[in-house]
């Protein structure tokens, strides 16, 4: 029969392999699902650990940020301090005083700045000490400005009190050359006049009595008379000096009649014969008389000067003569 129910002698069986492939798939099945699903956490996992590294690295480049930032800001106190103290002296006495309040904050805000695990509350207090700093920087500065107008204005009074000190000076000066020219128009002026001068040439009789003669060998002295007067000069005592030069042209100088050296204001030094002290008046006239002693008379011309205050005041020339047989 060709059709049946049967299965035929010549047909495969398969039954017994297919439950064999069965049970294999589900094995590779559930191989391949545990392989996806370790796949699938370790990309988890590393798309995590990447987050974290990526959070930390945010932070780590905020803090950094911030510290930068305080840091700055406080670089820039410090380059403000250091402007003021550095270009203001007056300022280093004041800074010395605060000292001890600058020197706590810049302290602090260092060991901040060290410290590599500061916080962000660490930093933010760090800010708030830079803001006291500056305070205190601005307070400095206020206080340079106040001493730049006092000096401005003392350098202001100083060179006015200058300007004024030159004037006075310059006054000083014109004031004292027209002393000096006074003092000197007054001094020249206040020099004797000498008039009315004589020469008497006095032969001494052993009785007392006293003959004028003009013979060379009976002169005894020689009188010299003249007066003085000036509106000018004080009263007091005054020094004339009488400079006798004799024929032969030396100026008679002998100690024992106090020669010696005068200064005058017109021929430099010059020998004198004697000095007279008169006690003189102011505005009046005086008459001095001096007598010039010596033991031999020359023949000849006898030269008289008179000088005071460094001027001449007088001159006369009085002549001796060879005596005869009867003289």
């Amino acid at each position: 029969m060709a059709n049946t129910n049967y299965p035929s002698a010549s047909t495969p069986q398969n039954n017994g392999n297919n439950s064999g492939n069965t049970s294999r798939n589900i094995l590779i099945g559930v191989l391949a699902a545990g392989l996806l699903g370790t796949w699938g956490y370790f990309l988890y996992d590393k798309n995590k650990s990447d987050e974290q590294i990526q959070i930390t690295q945010t932070s780590a480049n905020t803090a950094m940020s911030s510290r930068d930032s305080v840091q700055l800001l406080y670089n820039d106190a410090l380059t403000r301090l250091d402007s003021i103290t550095g270009n203001n002296n007056n300022l280093q006495g004041q800074v010395t005083e605060r000292n001890s309040d600058i020197s706590r904050l810049r302290g602090e805000i260092r060991r901040i700045l060290n410290d590599k695990n500061a916080t962000a509350a660490d930093l933010r207090r760090a800010r708030g000490l830079i803001d006291e700093l500056n305070g205190k920087i601005a307070n400095l500065e206020l206080e340079v400005a106040r001493l730049s107008g006092e000096n401005q204005e003392l350098a202001a009074n100083n060179q006015q009190l200058s300007q004024e000190r030159q004037v006075l000076e310059t006054n000083l000066q014109t004031t004292t050359a027209e002393k000096d020219e006074l003092a000197t128009t007054v001094d020249v002026a206040s020099t004797f006049t000498a008039s009315n001068i004589q020469i008497k040439p006095v032969n001494e009789k052993r009785n007392g009595k006293e003959k004028e003669t003009a013979t060379a060998k009976r002169v005894d002295k020689l009188v010299v008379s003249f007066d003085v007067e000036n509106r000018i000069a004080r009263s007091g005592p005054a020094d004339l000096y009488v400079v006798v030069t004799a024929p032969n042209g030396q100026v008679i100088s002998d100690p024992s009649m106090g020669s010696g050296m005068l200064t005058t204001r017109a021929e430099g030094d010059k020998t004198f014969t004697f000095k007279t002290a008169i006690d003189y008046e102011q505005g009046t006239r005086k008459t001095v008389q001096v007598p010039l002693r010596q033991s031999d008379f020359q023949t000849g011309n006898y030269k008289i000067e008179i000088y005071q205050n460094g001027f001449k005041i007088a001159e006369g020339i009085r002549s001796l003569k060879k005596g005869g047989i009867f003289g």
